[in-house]
Protein backbone atom coordinates (compact mmCIF):
# COMPACT_ATOMS: atom_id res chain seq x y z
CA UNK A 1 0.00 0.00 0.00
CA UNK A 2 1.30 3.45 -0.91
CA UNK A 3 0.34 6.64 0.94
CA UNK A 4 1.77 10.09 1.42
CA UNK A 5 0.94 10.05 5.15
CA UNK A 6 0.50 7.44 7.85
CA UNK A 7 -1.51 8.77 10.80
CA UNK A 8 -1.55 6.73 14.00
CA UNK A 9 -4.79 7.28 15.91
CA UNK A 10 -8.32 8.28 14.81
CA UNK A 11 -9.15 10.79 17.53
CA UNK A 12 -9.55 14.54 17.18
CA UNK A 13 -5.91 15.13 16.25
CA UNK A 14 -5.58 12.34 13.70
CA UNK A 15 -8.93 12.96 12.02
CA UNK A 16 -8.52 16.72 11.68
CA UNK A 17 -5.00 16.52 10.33
CA UNK A 18 -6.06 13.79 7.89
CA UNK A 19 -8.94 15.92 6.62
CA UNK A 20 -6.69 18.96 6.14
CA UNK A 21 -4.03 16.99 4.28
CA UNK A 22 -6.56 15.31 1.99
CA UNK A 23 -8.72 18.34 1.26
CA UNK A 24 -6.07 21.07 1.16
CA UNK A 25 -3.02 19.25 -0.20
CA UNK A 26 -4.68 16.50 -2.22
CA UNK A 27 -2.44 13.85 -0.66
CA UNK A 28 -3.32 10.29 0.32
CA UNK A 29 -3.68 9.42 4.00
CA UNK A 30 -3.95 6.13 5.88
CA UNK A 31 -5.22 6.29 9.46
CA UNK A 32 -4.33 3.26 11.60
CA UNK A 33 -6.38 2.89 14.78
CA UNK A 34 -5.87 0.19 17.42
CA UNK A 35 -9.47 0.32 18.65
CA UNK A 36 -12.56 -0.81 16.78
CA UNK A 37 -13.93 2.69 16.19
CA UNK A 38 -13.00 6.22 15.16
CA UNK A 39 -13.34 9.27 17.39
CA UNK A 40 -10.88 8.38 20.14
CA UNK A 41 -12.25 8.97 23.62
CA UNK A 42 -15.00 11.19 22.19
CA UNK A 43 -16.63 8.16 20.55
CA UNK A 44 -20.36 7.85 21.18
CA UNK A 45 -22.99 5.29 20.19
CA UNK A 46 -26.63 4.35 20.70
CA UNK A 47 -26.95 1.73 23.40
CA UNK A 48 -29.39 -1.21 23.30
CA UNK A 49 -32.12 1.08 24.66
CA UNK A 50 -31.66 3.63 21.89
CA UNK A 51 -29.96 6.23 24.07
CA UNK A 52 -26.88 8.07 22.80
CA UNK A 53 -24.05 7.57 25.30
CA UNK A 54 -20.37 8.48 25.47
CA UNK A 55 -18.37 5.28 25.85
CA UNK A 56 -15.47 6.97 27.60
CA UNK A 57 -17.38 9.34 29.83
CA UNK A 58 -19.01 12.73 29.26
CA UNK A 59 -17.48 14.90 26.55
CA UNK A 60 -18.78 18.47 26.63
CA UNK A 61 -17.57 20.66 23.81
CA UNK A 62 -16.76 24.26 24.71
CA UNK A 63 -14.42 26.82 23.17
CA UNK A 64 -13.70 30.50 22.79
CA UNK A 65 -11.98 29.87 19.46
CA UNK A 66 -14.06 31.03 16.50
CA UNK A 67 -11.63 29.25 14.21
CA UNK A 68 -12.15 25.87 15.90
CA UNK A 69 -15.92 26.37 16.11
CA UNK A 70 -16.25 27.28 12.43
CA UNK A 71 -14.02 24.41 11.33
CA UNK A 72 -15.99 21.75 13.20
CA UNK A 73 -19.29 23.35 12.16
CA UNK A 74 -18.50 22.29 8.59
CA UNK A 75 -19.06 18.72 9.70
CA UNK A 76 -21.88 18.95 12.23
CA UNK A 77 -24.87 20.89 13.40
CA UNK A 78 -24.95 21.61 17.11
CA UNK A 79 -27.26 21.25 20.08
CA UNK A 80 -26.56 24.15 22.48
CA UNK A 81 -25.78 22.85 25.94
CA UNK A 82 -24.62 24.60 29.11
CA UNK A 83 -23.07 22.06 31.45
CA UNK A 84 -24.08 22.27 35.09
CA UNK A 85 -22.50 20.08 37.74
CA UNK A 86 -23.70 19.39 41.26
CA UNK A 87 -21.52 17.99 44.04
CA UNK A 88 -22.75 16.17 47.13
CA UNK A 89 -21.41 18.14 50.11
CA UNK A 90 -22.63 17.31 53.61
CA UNK A 91 -25.64 15.55 52.12
CA UNK A 92 -26.67 18.46 49.90
CA UNK A 93 -26.24 18.82 46.16
CA UNK A 94 -24.63 22.18 45.41
CA UNK A 95 -23.19 23.78 42.26
CA UNK A 96 -19.52 23.33 41.35
CA UNK A 97 -17.29 25.08 40.70
CA UNK A 98 -18.11 26.31 44.21
CA UNK A 99 -19.76 29.75 43.98
CA UNK A 100 -22.02 32.14 45.88
CA UNK A 101 -25.01 29.84 45.38
CA UNK A 102 -23.03 26.99 46.94
CA UNK A 103 -22.19 29.13 49.98
CA UNK A 104 -25.83 30.12 50.38
CA UNK A 105 -26.96 26.49 50.20
CA UNK A 106 -24.49 25.18 52.79
CA UNK A 107 -24.05 27.89 55.41
CA UNK A 108 -26.48 29.62 57.78
CA UNK A 109 -27.70 32.99 56.49
CA UNK A 110 -25.58 35.03 58.90
CA UNK A 111 -22.38 33.25 57.87
CA UNK A 112 -23.15 33.22 54.14
CA UNK A 113 -23.88 36.96 54.19
CA UNK A 114 -20.63 37.65 56.06
CA UNK A 115 -18.57 35.57 53.64
CA UNK A 116 -20.21 37.27 50.68
CA UNK A 117 -19.38 40.72 52.12
CA UNK A 118 -15.74 39.70 52.56
CA UNK A 119 -15.55 38.38 49.02
CA UNK A 120 -16.84 41.69 47.65
CA UNK A 121 -14.30 43.57 49.77
CA UNK A 122 -11.35 41.50 48.58
CA UNK A 123 -12.16 40.40 45.03
CA UNK A 124 -13.94 41.55 41.91
CA UNK A 125 -17.25 39.94 41.01
CA UNK A 126 -16.61 37.30 38.36
CA UNK A 127 -13.11 36.44 39.56
CA UNK A 128 -11.90 32.85 39.43
CA UNK A 129 -9.97 32.39 42.67
CA UNK A 130 -7.62 29.39 43.09
CA UNK A 131 -8.58 27.50 46.22
CA UNK A 132 -4.99 27.39 47.47
CA UNK A 133 -4.74 31.20 47.16
CA UNK A 134 -7.89 31.62 49.21
CA UNK A 135 -6.51 29.29 51.92
CA UNK A 136 -3.43 31.55 52.18
CA UNK A 137 -5.53 34.73 52.54
CA UNK A 138 -4.69 36.85 55.59
CA UNK A 139 -8.37 37.15 56.47
CA UNK A 140 -9.19 34.16 58.67
CA UNK A 141 -12.79 33.90 57.50
CA UNK A 142 -11.79 33.77 53.83
CA UNK A 143 -9.05 31.29 54.72
CA UNK A 144 -11.73 29.23 56.48
CA UNK A 145 -13.84 29.29 53.30
CA UNK A 146 -10.86 28.17 51.22
CA UNK A 147 -10.16 25.32 53.63
CA UNK A 148 -13.83 24.31 53.64
CA UNK A 149 -13.90 24.10 49.85
CA UNK A 150 -10.58 22.22 49.84
CA UNK A 151 -11.73 19.62 52.37
CA UNK A 152 -15.30 19.12 51.15
CA UNK A 153 -15.12 19.61 47.37
CA UNK A 154 -11.53 19.34 46.23
CA UNK A 155 -9.54 16.95 48.41
CA UNK A 156 -11.64 13.78 48.26
CA UNK A 157 -12.40 14.08 44.56
CA UNK A 158 -8.74 14.70 43.69
CA UNK A 159 -7.49 11.76 45.77
CA UNK A 160 -10.02 9.43 44.11
CA UNK A 161 -9.36 10.81 40.63
CA UNK A 162 -5.55 10.88 40.76
CA UNK A 163 -4.60 8.74 43.79
CA UNK A 164 -2.60 11.81 44.84
CA UNK A 165 -3.27 14.81 47.04
CA UNK A 166 -3.85 18.13 45.20
CA UNK A 167 -0.50 19.56 46.34
CA UNK A 168 1.28 16.57 44.75
CA UNK A 169 -0.02 17.52 41.29
CA UNK A 170 1.06 20.19 38.86
CA UNK A 171 -0.66 23.56 39.34
CA UNK A 172 -2.15 23.25 35.85
CA UNK A 173 -4.29 20.39 37.18
CA UNK A 174 -5.20 21.78 40.59
CA UNK A 175 -6.06 25.17 39.12
CA UNK A 176 -8.72 23.80 36.79
CA UNK A 177 -11.54 24.11 39.37
CA UNK A 178 -11.26 27.40 41.29
CA UNK A 179 -13.80 29.20 43.45
CA UNK A 180 -16.09 31.14 41.11
CA UNK A 181 -17.05 34.51 42.58
CA UNK A 182 -20.42 34.68 40.87
CA UNK A 183 -23.90 33.17 40.78
CA UNK A 184 -23.36 31.64 37.36
CA UNK A 185 -23.84 27.89 37.80
CA UNK A 186 -22.49 26.98 34.37
CA UNK A 187 -19.43 24.75 34.62
CA UNK A 188 -17.84 26.39 31.57
CA UNK A 189 -17.99 30.05 30.56
CA UNK A 190 -16.82 29.75 26.94
CA UNK A 191 -18.54 31.62 24.12
CA UNK A 192 -19.41 28.40 22.24
CA UNK A 193 -20.90 25.51 24.24
CA UNK A 194 -22.70 22.64 22.51
CA UNK A 195 -22.72 18.98 21.55
CA UNK A 196 -22.72 17.67 17.98
CA UNK A 197 -26.42 17.35 17.10
CA UNK A 198 -26.10 13.80 15.79
CA UNK A 199 -23.19 12.75 17.99
CA UNK A 200 -19.41 12.90 17.89
CA UNK A 201 -19.05 9.70 15.88
CA UNK A 202 -21.27 11.09 13.13
CA UNK A 203 -19.14 14.24 13.08
CA UNK A 204 -15.94 12.22 12.75
CA UNK A 205 -17.42 10.16 9.93
CA UNK A 206 -18.10 13.36 8.02
CA UNK A 207 -14.59 14.68 8.74
CA UNK A 208 -13.11 11.49 7.28
CA UNK A 209 -15.48 11.30 4.29
CA UNK A 210 -12.85 12.00 1.65
CA UNK A 211 -11.69 9.76 -1.15
CA UNK A 212 -8.04 10.28 -0.23
CA UNK A 213 -8.52 9.06 3.37
CA UNK A 214 -8.49 5.38 4.29
CA UNK A 215 -9.01 4.04 7.81
CA UNK A 216 -7.72 0.76 9.21
CA UNK A 217 -9.29 -0.23 12.57
CA UNK A 218 -8.33 -2.92 15.10
CA UNK A 219 -4.71 -2.58 14.04
CA UNK A 220 -1.44 -1.92 15.87
CA UNK A 221 0.52 0.37 13.59
CA UNK A 222 3.79 -1.36 14.53
CA UNK A 223 2.50 -4.58 12.99
CA UNK A 224 1.80 -3.01 9.59
CA UNK A 225 4.10 0.02 9.28
CA UNK A 226 6.80 -1.98 7.50
CA UNK A 227 4.25 -3.10 4.91
CA UNK A 228 3.03 0.43 4.17
CA UNK A 229 4.84 2.75 1.78
CA UNK A 230 4.50 6.28 3.22
CA UNK A 231 6.52 9.50 3.31
CA UNK A 232 5.73 10.96 6.74
CA UNK A 233 3.89 10.00 9.91
CA UNK A 234 1.65 11.80 12.40
CA UNK A 235 1.74 9.93 15.70
CA UNK A 236 -0.97 10.56 18.32
CA UNK A 237 -0.44 7.54 20.60
CA UNK A 238 1.50 7.30 23.87
CA UNK A 239 4.98 8.70 23.30
CA UNK A 240 6.64 6.21 25.66
CA UNK A 241 5.20 3.32 23.65
CA UNK A 242 6.57 4.78 20.40
CA UNK A 243 10.09 4.65 21.83
CA UNK A 244 9.55 1.19 23.40
CA UNK A 245 9.65 2.66 26.92
CA UNK A 246 13.41 3.27 26.73
CA UNK A 247 13.16 5.94 29.45
CA UNK A 248 10.51 4.10 31.43
CA UNK A 249 6.72 4.14 31.27
CA UNK A 250 4.89 7.44 31.67
CA UNK A 251 2.05 7.10 34.20
CA UNK A 252 -1.60 7.79 33.37
CA UNK A 253 -4.90 7.50 35.17
CA UNK A 254 -7.60 5.35 33.69
CA UNK A 255 -11.34 5.00 34.27
CA UNK A 256 -13.95 2.28 34.57
CA UNK A 257 -17.60 2.94 33.71
CA UNK A 258 -20.65 1.16 35.01
CA UNK A 259 -23.43 1.89 32.49
CA UNK A 260 -26.96 1.40 33.79
CA UNK A 261 -30.37 1.81 32.21
CA UNK A 262 -33.31 2.95 34.36
CA UNK A 263 -36.93 2.85 33.32
CA UNK A 264 -37.77 6.38 34.39
CA UNK A 265 -37.56 9.77 32.74
CA UNK A 266 -34.99 11.30 35.09
CA UNK A 267 -32.31 9.82 37.30
CA UNK A 268 -30.77 12.95 38.83
CA UNK A 269 -31.14 16.73 38.92
CA UNK A 270 -28.29 17.56 36.53
CA UNK A 271 -26.35 15.93 33.73
CA UNK A 272 -23.46 15.35 36.11
CA UNK A 273 -23.39 14.86 39.87
CA UNK A 274 -20.02 14.58 41.62
CA UNK A 275 -19.39 12.57 44.77
CA UNK A 276 -16.18 14.04 46.22
CA UNK A 277 -16.41 12.36 49.62
CA UNK A 278 -18.78 9.38 49.77
CA UNK A 279 -18.41 6.17 47.73
CA UNK A 280 -15.53 4.92 45.57
CA UNK A 281 -16.79 6.55 42.38
CA UNK A 282 -16.30 10.21 41.43
CA UNK A 283 -19.38 11.09 39.39
CA UNK A 284 -22.59 9.93 37.78
CA UNK A 285 -23.52 11.16 34.30
CA UNK A 286 -27.03 11.07 32.83
CA UNK A 287 -26.61 11.27 29.07
CA UNK A 288 -30.07 12.41 27.98
CA UNK A 289 -29.51 15.61 29.94
CA UNK A 290 -26.40 16.25 27.88
CA UNK A 291 -27.67 15.43 24.40
CA UNK A 292 -31.24 16.68 24.76
CA UNK A 293 -32.47 13.37 23.37
CA UNK A 294 -36.07 12.27 23.90
CA UNK A 295 -36.24 8.56 24.68
CA UNK A 296 -37.99 6.13 26.96
CA UNK A 297 -36.02 5.59 30.14
CA UNK A 298 -32.56 6.95 30.84
CA UNK A 299 -28.97 5.70 30.80
CA UNK A 300 -26.34 6.69 33.33
CA UNK A 301 -22.67 5.91 33.83
CA UNK A 302 -20.99 5.63 37.20
CA UNK A 303 -17.31 6.54 36.95
CA UNK A 304 -14.52 4.83 38.89
CA UNK A 305 -10.93 6.13 38.57
CA UNK A 306 -8.34 3.40 38.16
CA UNK A 307 -4.61 2.97 37.77
CA UNK A 308 -3.63 2.63 34.11
CA UNK A 309 -2.30 -0.76 33.03
CA UNK A 310 -1.05 -1.10 29.47
CA UNK A 311 -3.08 -3.64 27.52
CA UNK A 312 -5.75 -3.79 30.24
CA UNK A 313 -7.45 -0.39 30.12
CA UNK A 314 -7.18 2.96 28.36
CA UNK A 315 -4.80 5.81 29.27
CA UNK A 316 -7.03 8.83 29.92
CA UNK A 317 -5.13 11.46 31.84
CA UNK A 318 -1.39 12.19 31.98
CA UNK A 319 -0.37 12.52 35.62
CA UNK A 320 1.29 15.90 35.54
CA UNK A 321 3.92 16.30 38.26
CA UNK A 322 7.61 17.17 38.29
CA UNK A 323 9.18 13.73 37.92
CA UNK A 324 6.77 12.70 35.16
CA UNK A 325 7.34 15.94 33.25
CA UNK A 326 11.08 15.35 33.45
CA UNK A 327 10.66 11.84 32.03
CA UNK A 328 8.51 13.23 29.22
CA UNK A 329 11.27 15.74 28.42
CA UNK A 330 13.62 12.83 27.71
CA UNK A 331 11.14 11.42 25.22
CA UNK A 332 10.57 14.84 23.68
CA UNK A 333 14.31 15.12 23.08
CA UNK A 334 14.14 11.82 21.19
CA UNK A 335 11.49 13.26 18.88
CA UNK A 336 13.88 15.96 17.67
CA UNK A 337 15.91 13.32 15.85
CA UNK A 338 12.79 12.39 13.87
CA UNK A 339 11.61 15.93 13.22
CA UNK A 340 11.40 15.56 9.43
CA UNK A 341 9.83 12.10 9.59
CA UNK A 342 7.31 12.04 12.45
CA UNK A 343 5.03 14.68 13.95
CA UNK A 344 4.02 13.94 17.54
CA UNK A 345 0.66 15.49 18.42
CA UNK A 346 -2.15 15.13 20.93
CA UNK A 347 -2.67 14.43 24.62
CA UNK A 348 -0.81 11.10 24.69
CA UNK A 349 1.98 12.02 22.30
CA UNK A 350 2.68 15.35 24.02
CA UNK A 351 1.82 14.19 27.55
CA UNK A 352 -0.40 17.19 28.20
CA UNK A 353 -3.91 17.67 29.55
CA UNK A 354 -5.70 19.09 26.49
CA UNK A 355 -9.43 19.82 26.27
CA UNK A 356 -11.14 18.84 23.02
CA UNK A 357 -11.07 22.36 21.60
CA UNK A 358 -7.38 22.67 22.48
CA UNK A 359 -6.65 19.42 20.65
CA UNK A 360 -8.58 20.67 17.61
CA UNK A 361 -6.78 24.03 17.68
CA UNK A 362 -3.43 22.27 18.01
CA UNK A 363 -4.19 20.02 15.02
CA UNK A 364 -5.18 22.97 12.83
CA UNK A 365 -2.07 24.87 13.95
CA UNK A 366 0.25 21.95 13.19
CA UNK A 367 -1.20 21.63 9.72
CA UNK A 368 -0.69 25.34 8.97
CA UNK A 369 2.79 25.62 10.49
CA UNK A 370 4.48 22.24 10.02
CA UNK A 371 2.66 20.25 7.35
CA UNK A 372 1.41 22.75 4.78
CA UNK A 373 4.68 24.76 4.51
CA UNK A 374 6.64 21.58 3.80
CA UNK A 375 4.30 20.75 0.89
CA UNK A 376 4.47 23.78 -1.43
Amino acid sequence: MKFDWLIVGAGFTGCIIAERIASQLGENVLIVESRDHIGGNAYDYFDENGILVHKYGPHLFHTNSKKVWEYLSKFTDWTPYYHRVLAVVEGKKVPVPFNLNSIQALFPISISHRLEELLYENYSFGDKIPVFKMIEHENQELSFLGNYIYRNVFLGYTVKQWDLKPEELDASVTGRVPFSFSRDDRYFKDKYQALPKHGYTNMFKRILKHQRIKVLLNTDYKEVSNEIDYKRMVYTGPIDSFFDYKHGALPYRSLKFDFQYHEKDDFQEAGQVNYPNEFDFTRITEYKKLTGQYAKGTTISIEYPKAYKAGVNEPYYPILRKENNEKYTLYHQETQQLKNQVIFAGRLAEYKYFNMDQVAARALHLFETEIKPSNP
